[in-house]
């Protein structure tokens, strides 16, 4: 098997690997790059033709991991895109979002190229796209070996990263290559933990948190309740920037928690995502891929995502009323505040000194909340300058990846295999890296294009 990094190698967005096994062609994940002023460009093409990749292999749906797939069917890709089935209907609300989201930017960029004379812009793909694509998906169970091809044997197995998220192993000839998708942390509220992977000969692991650990989870739920209780004394509101998958269900789950202990202020709070509302509902529809505290809460007929005061908005104009209020939180994405709902309430918000922005997640390079987190004192958010005065909390016990400590546990499970560090910036990967020659092992950080053989 020869395997290429396409995306995803020396930065975090774009996961993408071309795998080869003799004559067939295959990908592991096809993900959109986020983030950079490059990312336009880097979107545009891929360094090998669509039309001779044989299948898809999809570890789970965030954008950076699904992103290009319908990109990928619109310049030829006709084959099968394996995952599991709660990923399947993930990805059908986070690709039609993804790609309405961009047919509404592209519009509005083509009516200013046009009074300029210029060539509008088109975008990467239509919501028609997305149609196509998702008639490709071929759902597949967890821990359930199929052959794709002659005598190549895959398994997807439990990644405890999102909903429907895994891992994958792939045999071939005697060889074991082990590709880890996202990792997620264990003893968190909705998925399963992730399990532990067998010996293999080759794993390529993300290393998103390579270089810290995370706070426990009870010292980030207190820190979620202090960030509520304080913005509650002041008066002001609460932004949480969310990302509509996983983030979303989590934080919900934890506030009704909160409130039914009478820990946090009973205000009201407002799920401006239609994204995160839809999403919620596929949760519901896959309660025996949840973890056993979720399943049992389902099973007696209660919601872990609903409690009093909880208001979802669809429409844009209820999610503008919501700027004409005080001491509410806010649930809104995009969860790296590069576009969507959340921008406008930044926007409102941000110069407030009574006002806390609450970060949840992983912030890539080159983005808005990135800015923010580093200590940005002034930020433009459509074209205007804003200072950023409110208090900033950064809570990264509820990040849905895995830390350095479960990273080395994870990794403990392959054996003696070669180890290839992707999915980190550069630091990250290269601090972990540090820490697995120290126990002995074979490891390097992934190369963008290198060939890997095994």
């Amino acid at each position: 098997m020869n395997i290429t990094p396409v995306g995803a190698a020396l930065e975090v967005t774009g996961s993408c690997f071309l795998l080869e096994t003799g004559s067939e062609h295959f990908l592991v994940d096809c993900g959109l790059f986020q983030g950079g002023p490059d990312v336009e460009e880097k979107n545009q093409e891929f360094p090998f033709s669509p039309k001779e990749i044989s299948a898809v292999f999809l570890t789970h749906a965030h954008l950076d991991h699904c992103g290009r797939l319908p990109l990928l069917q619109k310049q030829g890709f006709s084959g099968p895109i394996y995952t599991t089935a709660p990923t399947r209907d993930v990805a059908q609300f986070i690709l039609l979002d993804a790609a309405k989201l961009q047919e509404e930017d592209t519009q509005r960029e083509s009516r200013k190229k046009l009074r300029a004379g210029e060539t509008p812009t088109l975008p990467l793909y239509t919501e028609q796209d997305v149609i196509y694509t998702l008639s490709h998906f071929q759902p597949q169970g967890y821990e359930q070996p199929f052959f794709p091809a002659k005598d190549l044997q895959v398994t997807f197995r439990q990644s405890g990263h999102i909903l429907g998220s895994a891992f994958l192993e792939f045999r071939q000839g005697g060889k074991t290559v082990v590709f880890s998708g996202d990792l997620g942390s264990p003893q968190r509220n909705v998925v399963p933990d992730p399990t532990l992977p067998s010996a293999c000969d080759l794993v390529f692991c993300e290393s998103t948190y390579g270089d810290r650990m995370h706070k426990s989870r009870e010292s980030s739920i207190q820190e979620l309740a202090d960030a509520l209780n304080w913005t509650w004394k002041t008066g002001g509101n609460v932004v949480i920037p969310t990302f509509a998958l996983e983030r979303a269900q989590d934080i919900l789950f934890i506030l009704r928690d909160l409130r039914g202990k009478k820990a946090v202020p009973s205000n009201p709070v407002f799920l401006d995502s239609p994204l995160s509302i839809n999403l919620t509902e596929v949760y519901r529809r896959h309660i025996p891929d949840l973890d056993a505290e979720t399943q049992s809460l389902m099973t007696q007929g209660i919601n872990p995502f609903n409690f009093p005061g909880l208001r979802n908005t669809t429409t844009g104009e209820q999610s503008k009323l919501i700027n004409n209020q005080n001491q509410v939180t806010i649930l809104a994405g995009s969860g790296m505040c590069q576009g969507g709902r959340v921008v406008h309430h930044l926007k409102h918000n941000l110069w407030r000194a009574d006002s806390a922005v609450v970060f949840v997640g992983y912030q890539a390079r080159m983005t808005l909340g990135r800015a923010i987190v580093d200590g940005a004192k002034t930020v433009h958010i459509y074209g205007e300058p804003i200072a950023v005065k409110t208090r900033i909390f950064t809570i990264n016990g509820f990040s849905a990846h895995a830390d350095q400590e479960t990273l080395l546990q994870w990794l403990a499970g392959t054996g003696k295999a070669r180890i290839v560090l992707n999915h980190g910036e550069e630091a990250a990967a290269e601090n972990l890296a540090k820490k697995l020659v120290q126990q002995g092992r074979q490891v390097e950080v992934a190369d963008p294009g290198k060939l890997y053989q095994i």
